[in-house]
């Protein structure tokens, strides 16, 4: 089964490079054009793989954007870097190497997305396999102008969305809002859930691609989103999230032993349990490089972790006594994990600065067999979560309780897994206390939550603490909630626009 999976991300990761090498062997013209390509079942398939190369990218789901997670007060960044300094400290220009480029990379799979669409439509292959393609591509693309929009709009201003219909155009100009944006997502995954199976319907070389109800979660996120400007999207999200809850493919791992269960959730022998909704598909070759960036810098000398984003006291007192989620999520002086091997107690180290360590991601440091070898790409056999069924569950209690509603039952199941006592009446400073133990040190984007909540001024003014109180990160006031709801777009795409691609005011 794990040759099957890592071969299926093999092909993923081909279709831009290896794939184009397989087609000059048999069209000695070049890189695949309209002429020579699209005439096959494996022509269609070939491209639809090619779509999930983004998803071996540290750009885009290593490292990338979850500097910007960094930025909320869950974490510091465990190590001096001028470039992540200014992300979190909001003076970054939007030429930081480490994102400059990830707008152009989530363009490009847009670009795929909307070839595989044009081209596969009129394709006379199995209809079965057509719409699941179709459906990939729609999913996709809606994936990558999710993360576009919500990162780089907002209410003033959009990003630009491009026309399927002439893929000729370029320097396309921002849409007026992201409200404009969130309707556009809407409808691409509305189009993607129409058409994907469900995910038990997939064999085991299938697993990772997109399917019907990773549709329908995204689809609730985009509402919840949205509705940070038009509250009567509360309900649509509500809606949405059903179609996940009723579609009773999904649950959470409970086997009413909190400790024991929040942990499975990130063991690699659950990778594709029941509370998996989308995933990095990894492997000790390739995938997310996450848990190796989270884990201790240099690994006591045993593995080269490379010890940024650490845990902050602000992160570690917001759990309340008894939350079985605690002791996983963060590592302190004293924990005791299994490493490479063998027993081993988590020790503070010089490198560093919080006293804390985010655990979520290291039960594959548990067997050597199941690390990159190279340290330098510390991808794990663990999938790394992009999407779980407790955030679906947590957009359903959000939605509700923003909307005047009661979202207890939605709320407690996610807390009764915690080994947590059932709320009554959820309120939701309540509601965003559990949103953020729940899913603290994933992609969730924590300083995403406080910007759309209204609470990153008011967070941010105030500083970071370590284990024992000292200050690990100091108040950040020139966080300024009408310039920093949005990333800088990185000038050189501004630049090579000719002046269509406006800049996020204020950066």
């Amino acid at each position: 089964m794990k040759i099957l999976k890592y071969s299926f991300l093999i092909l993923c990761a081909l279709w831009s490079s290896s794939c184009s090498e397989d087609f000059l062997d048999q069209e000695p013209i070049g890189a695949p054009t309209d002429a020579t390509f699209w005439k096959t079942e494996g022509d269609a398939v070939a491209a639809s793989n090619g779509l999930y190369a983004a998803f071996t990218d540290d750009d885009l789901v290593g490292r990338g954007f979850f500097w910007y997670v960094n930025a909320s007060d869950d974490m510091v960044t465990g190590r001096v870097k001028s470039d992540p300094d200014n992300m979190k400290n909001f003076i970054c220009t939007g030429d930081e190497g480490y994102t400059r480029n990830i707008w152009s990379k989530k363009y490009k799979v847009i670009k795929q997305a909307n070839d595989v669409i044009n081209n596969v439509a009129d394709m006379e292959i199995d209809q079965a396999l057509k719409d699941r393609i179709m459906g990939e591509a729609y999913f996709l693309s809606g994936l990558m102008y999710l993360d576009l929009a919500y990162h780089y709009g907002n209410e003033d201003i959009g990003i630009p969305i491009v026309d399927r219909a002439d893929l000729t155009q370029f320097n396309i100009p921002r849409e007026e809002s992201v409200i404009e944006n969130y309707a556009y997502i809407v409808a691409e995954f509305e189009r993607a859930a129409k058409l994907l199976p469900y995910f038990d319907s997939y064999t085991s070389e299938d697993r990772g691609r997109a399917h019907k109800t990773a549709a329908y979660a995204y689809m609730a996120k985009t509402y919840l989103y949205w509705a940070q400007y038009d509250a009567s999207k509360y309900a649509k999200a509500v809606e949405a999230a059903d179609q996940v809850i009723n579609s009773n493919k999904h649950e959470l791992i409970d086997t009413d032993d909190p400790a024991v269960d929040y942990k499975a959730v990130f063991s690699s022998v659950n990778n594709w349990s029941n509370e998996y909704i989308w995933s990095v598909v990894s492997n000790t070759q390739t995938g997310s490089i996450l848990p190796g960036v989270m884990f201790e810098n240099k690994g006591w000398g045993k593995y080269n972790g490379w010890g940024y984003y650490q845990p902050t006291k602000e992160l570690f007192d917001a759990y309340a006594t008894g939350d079985a989620r605690r002791d996983v999520t963060i590592f302190k002086e004293g924990t005791v994990f299994t490493y490479m091997g063998e027993a081993f107690t988590w020790t503070q180290t010089s490198n560093n600065e919080t006293g804390y360590m985010f655990g979520k991601y290291t039960e594959p440091f548990s067997d050597p067999s199941r690390l990159n070898p190279n340290g330098d790409k510390p991808s794990t056999d663990l999938n790394v979560p992009l999407m779980r069924y407790a955030e679906v569950l947590l957009i359903k209690a959000e939605a509700l309780i923003a909307d005047g509603k009661n979202g207890d039952i939605p709320l407690n199941i996610v807390r009764d897994r915690a080994g947590l006592p059932a709320l009554s009446n959820a309120t939701m400073d309540e509601l965003k206390t559990e949103r953020r133990c729940e899913l603290a040190g994933e992609w969730s984007d924590r300083h995403f939550d406080l910007v759309r909540w209204g609470d990153a001024d008011a967070v941010y003014a105030l500083p970071l603490h370590a284990h024992d109180g000292s200050e690990a990160w100091p108040a950040r006031p020139q966080f300024d909630p009408e310039i920093h709801d949005v990333w800088p777009i990185p000038p050189h795409e501004v630049a090579a626009s000719n002046g269509v691609l406006i800049p996020n005011e204020g950066w």
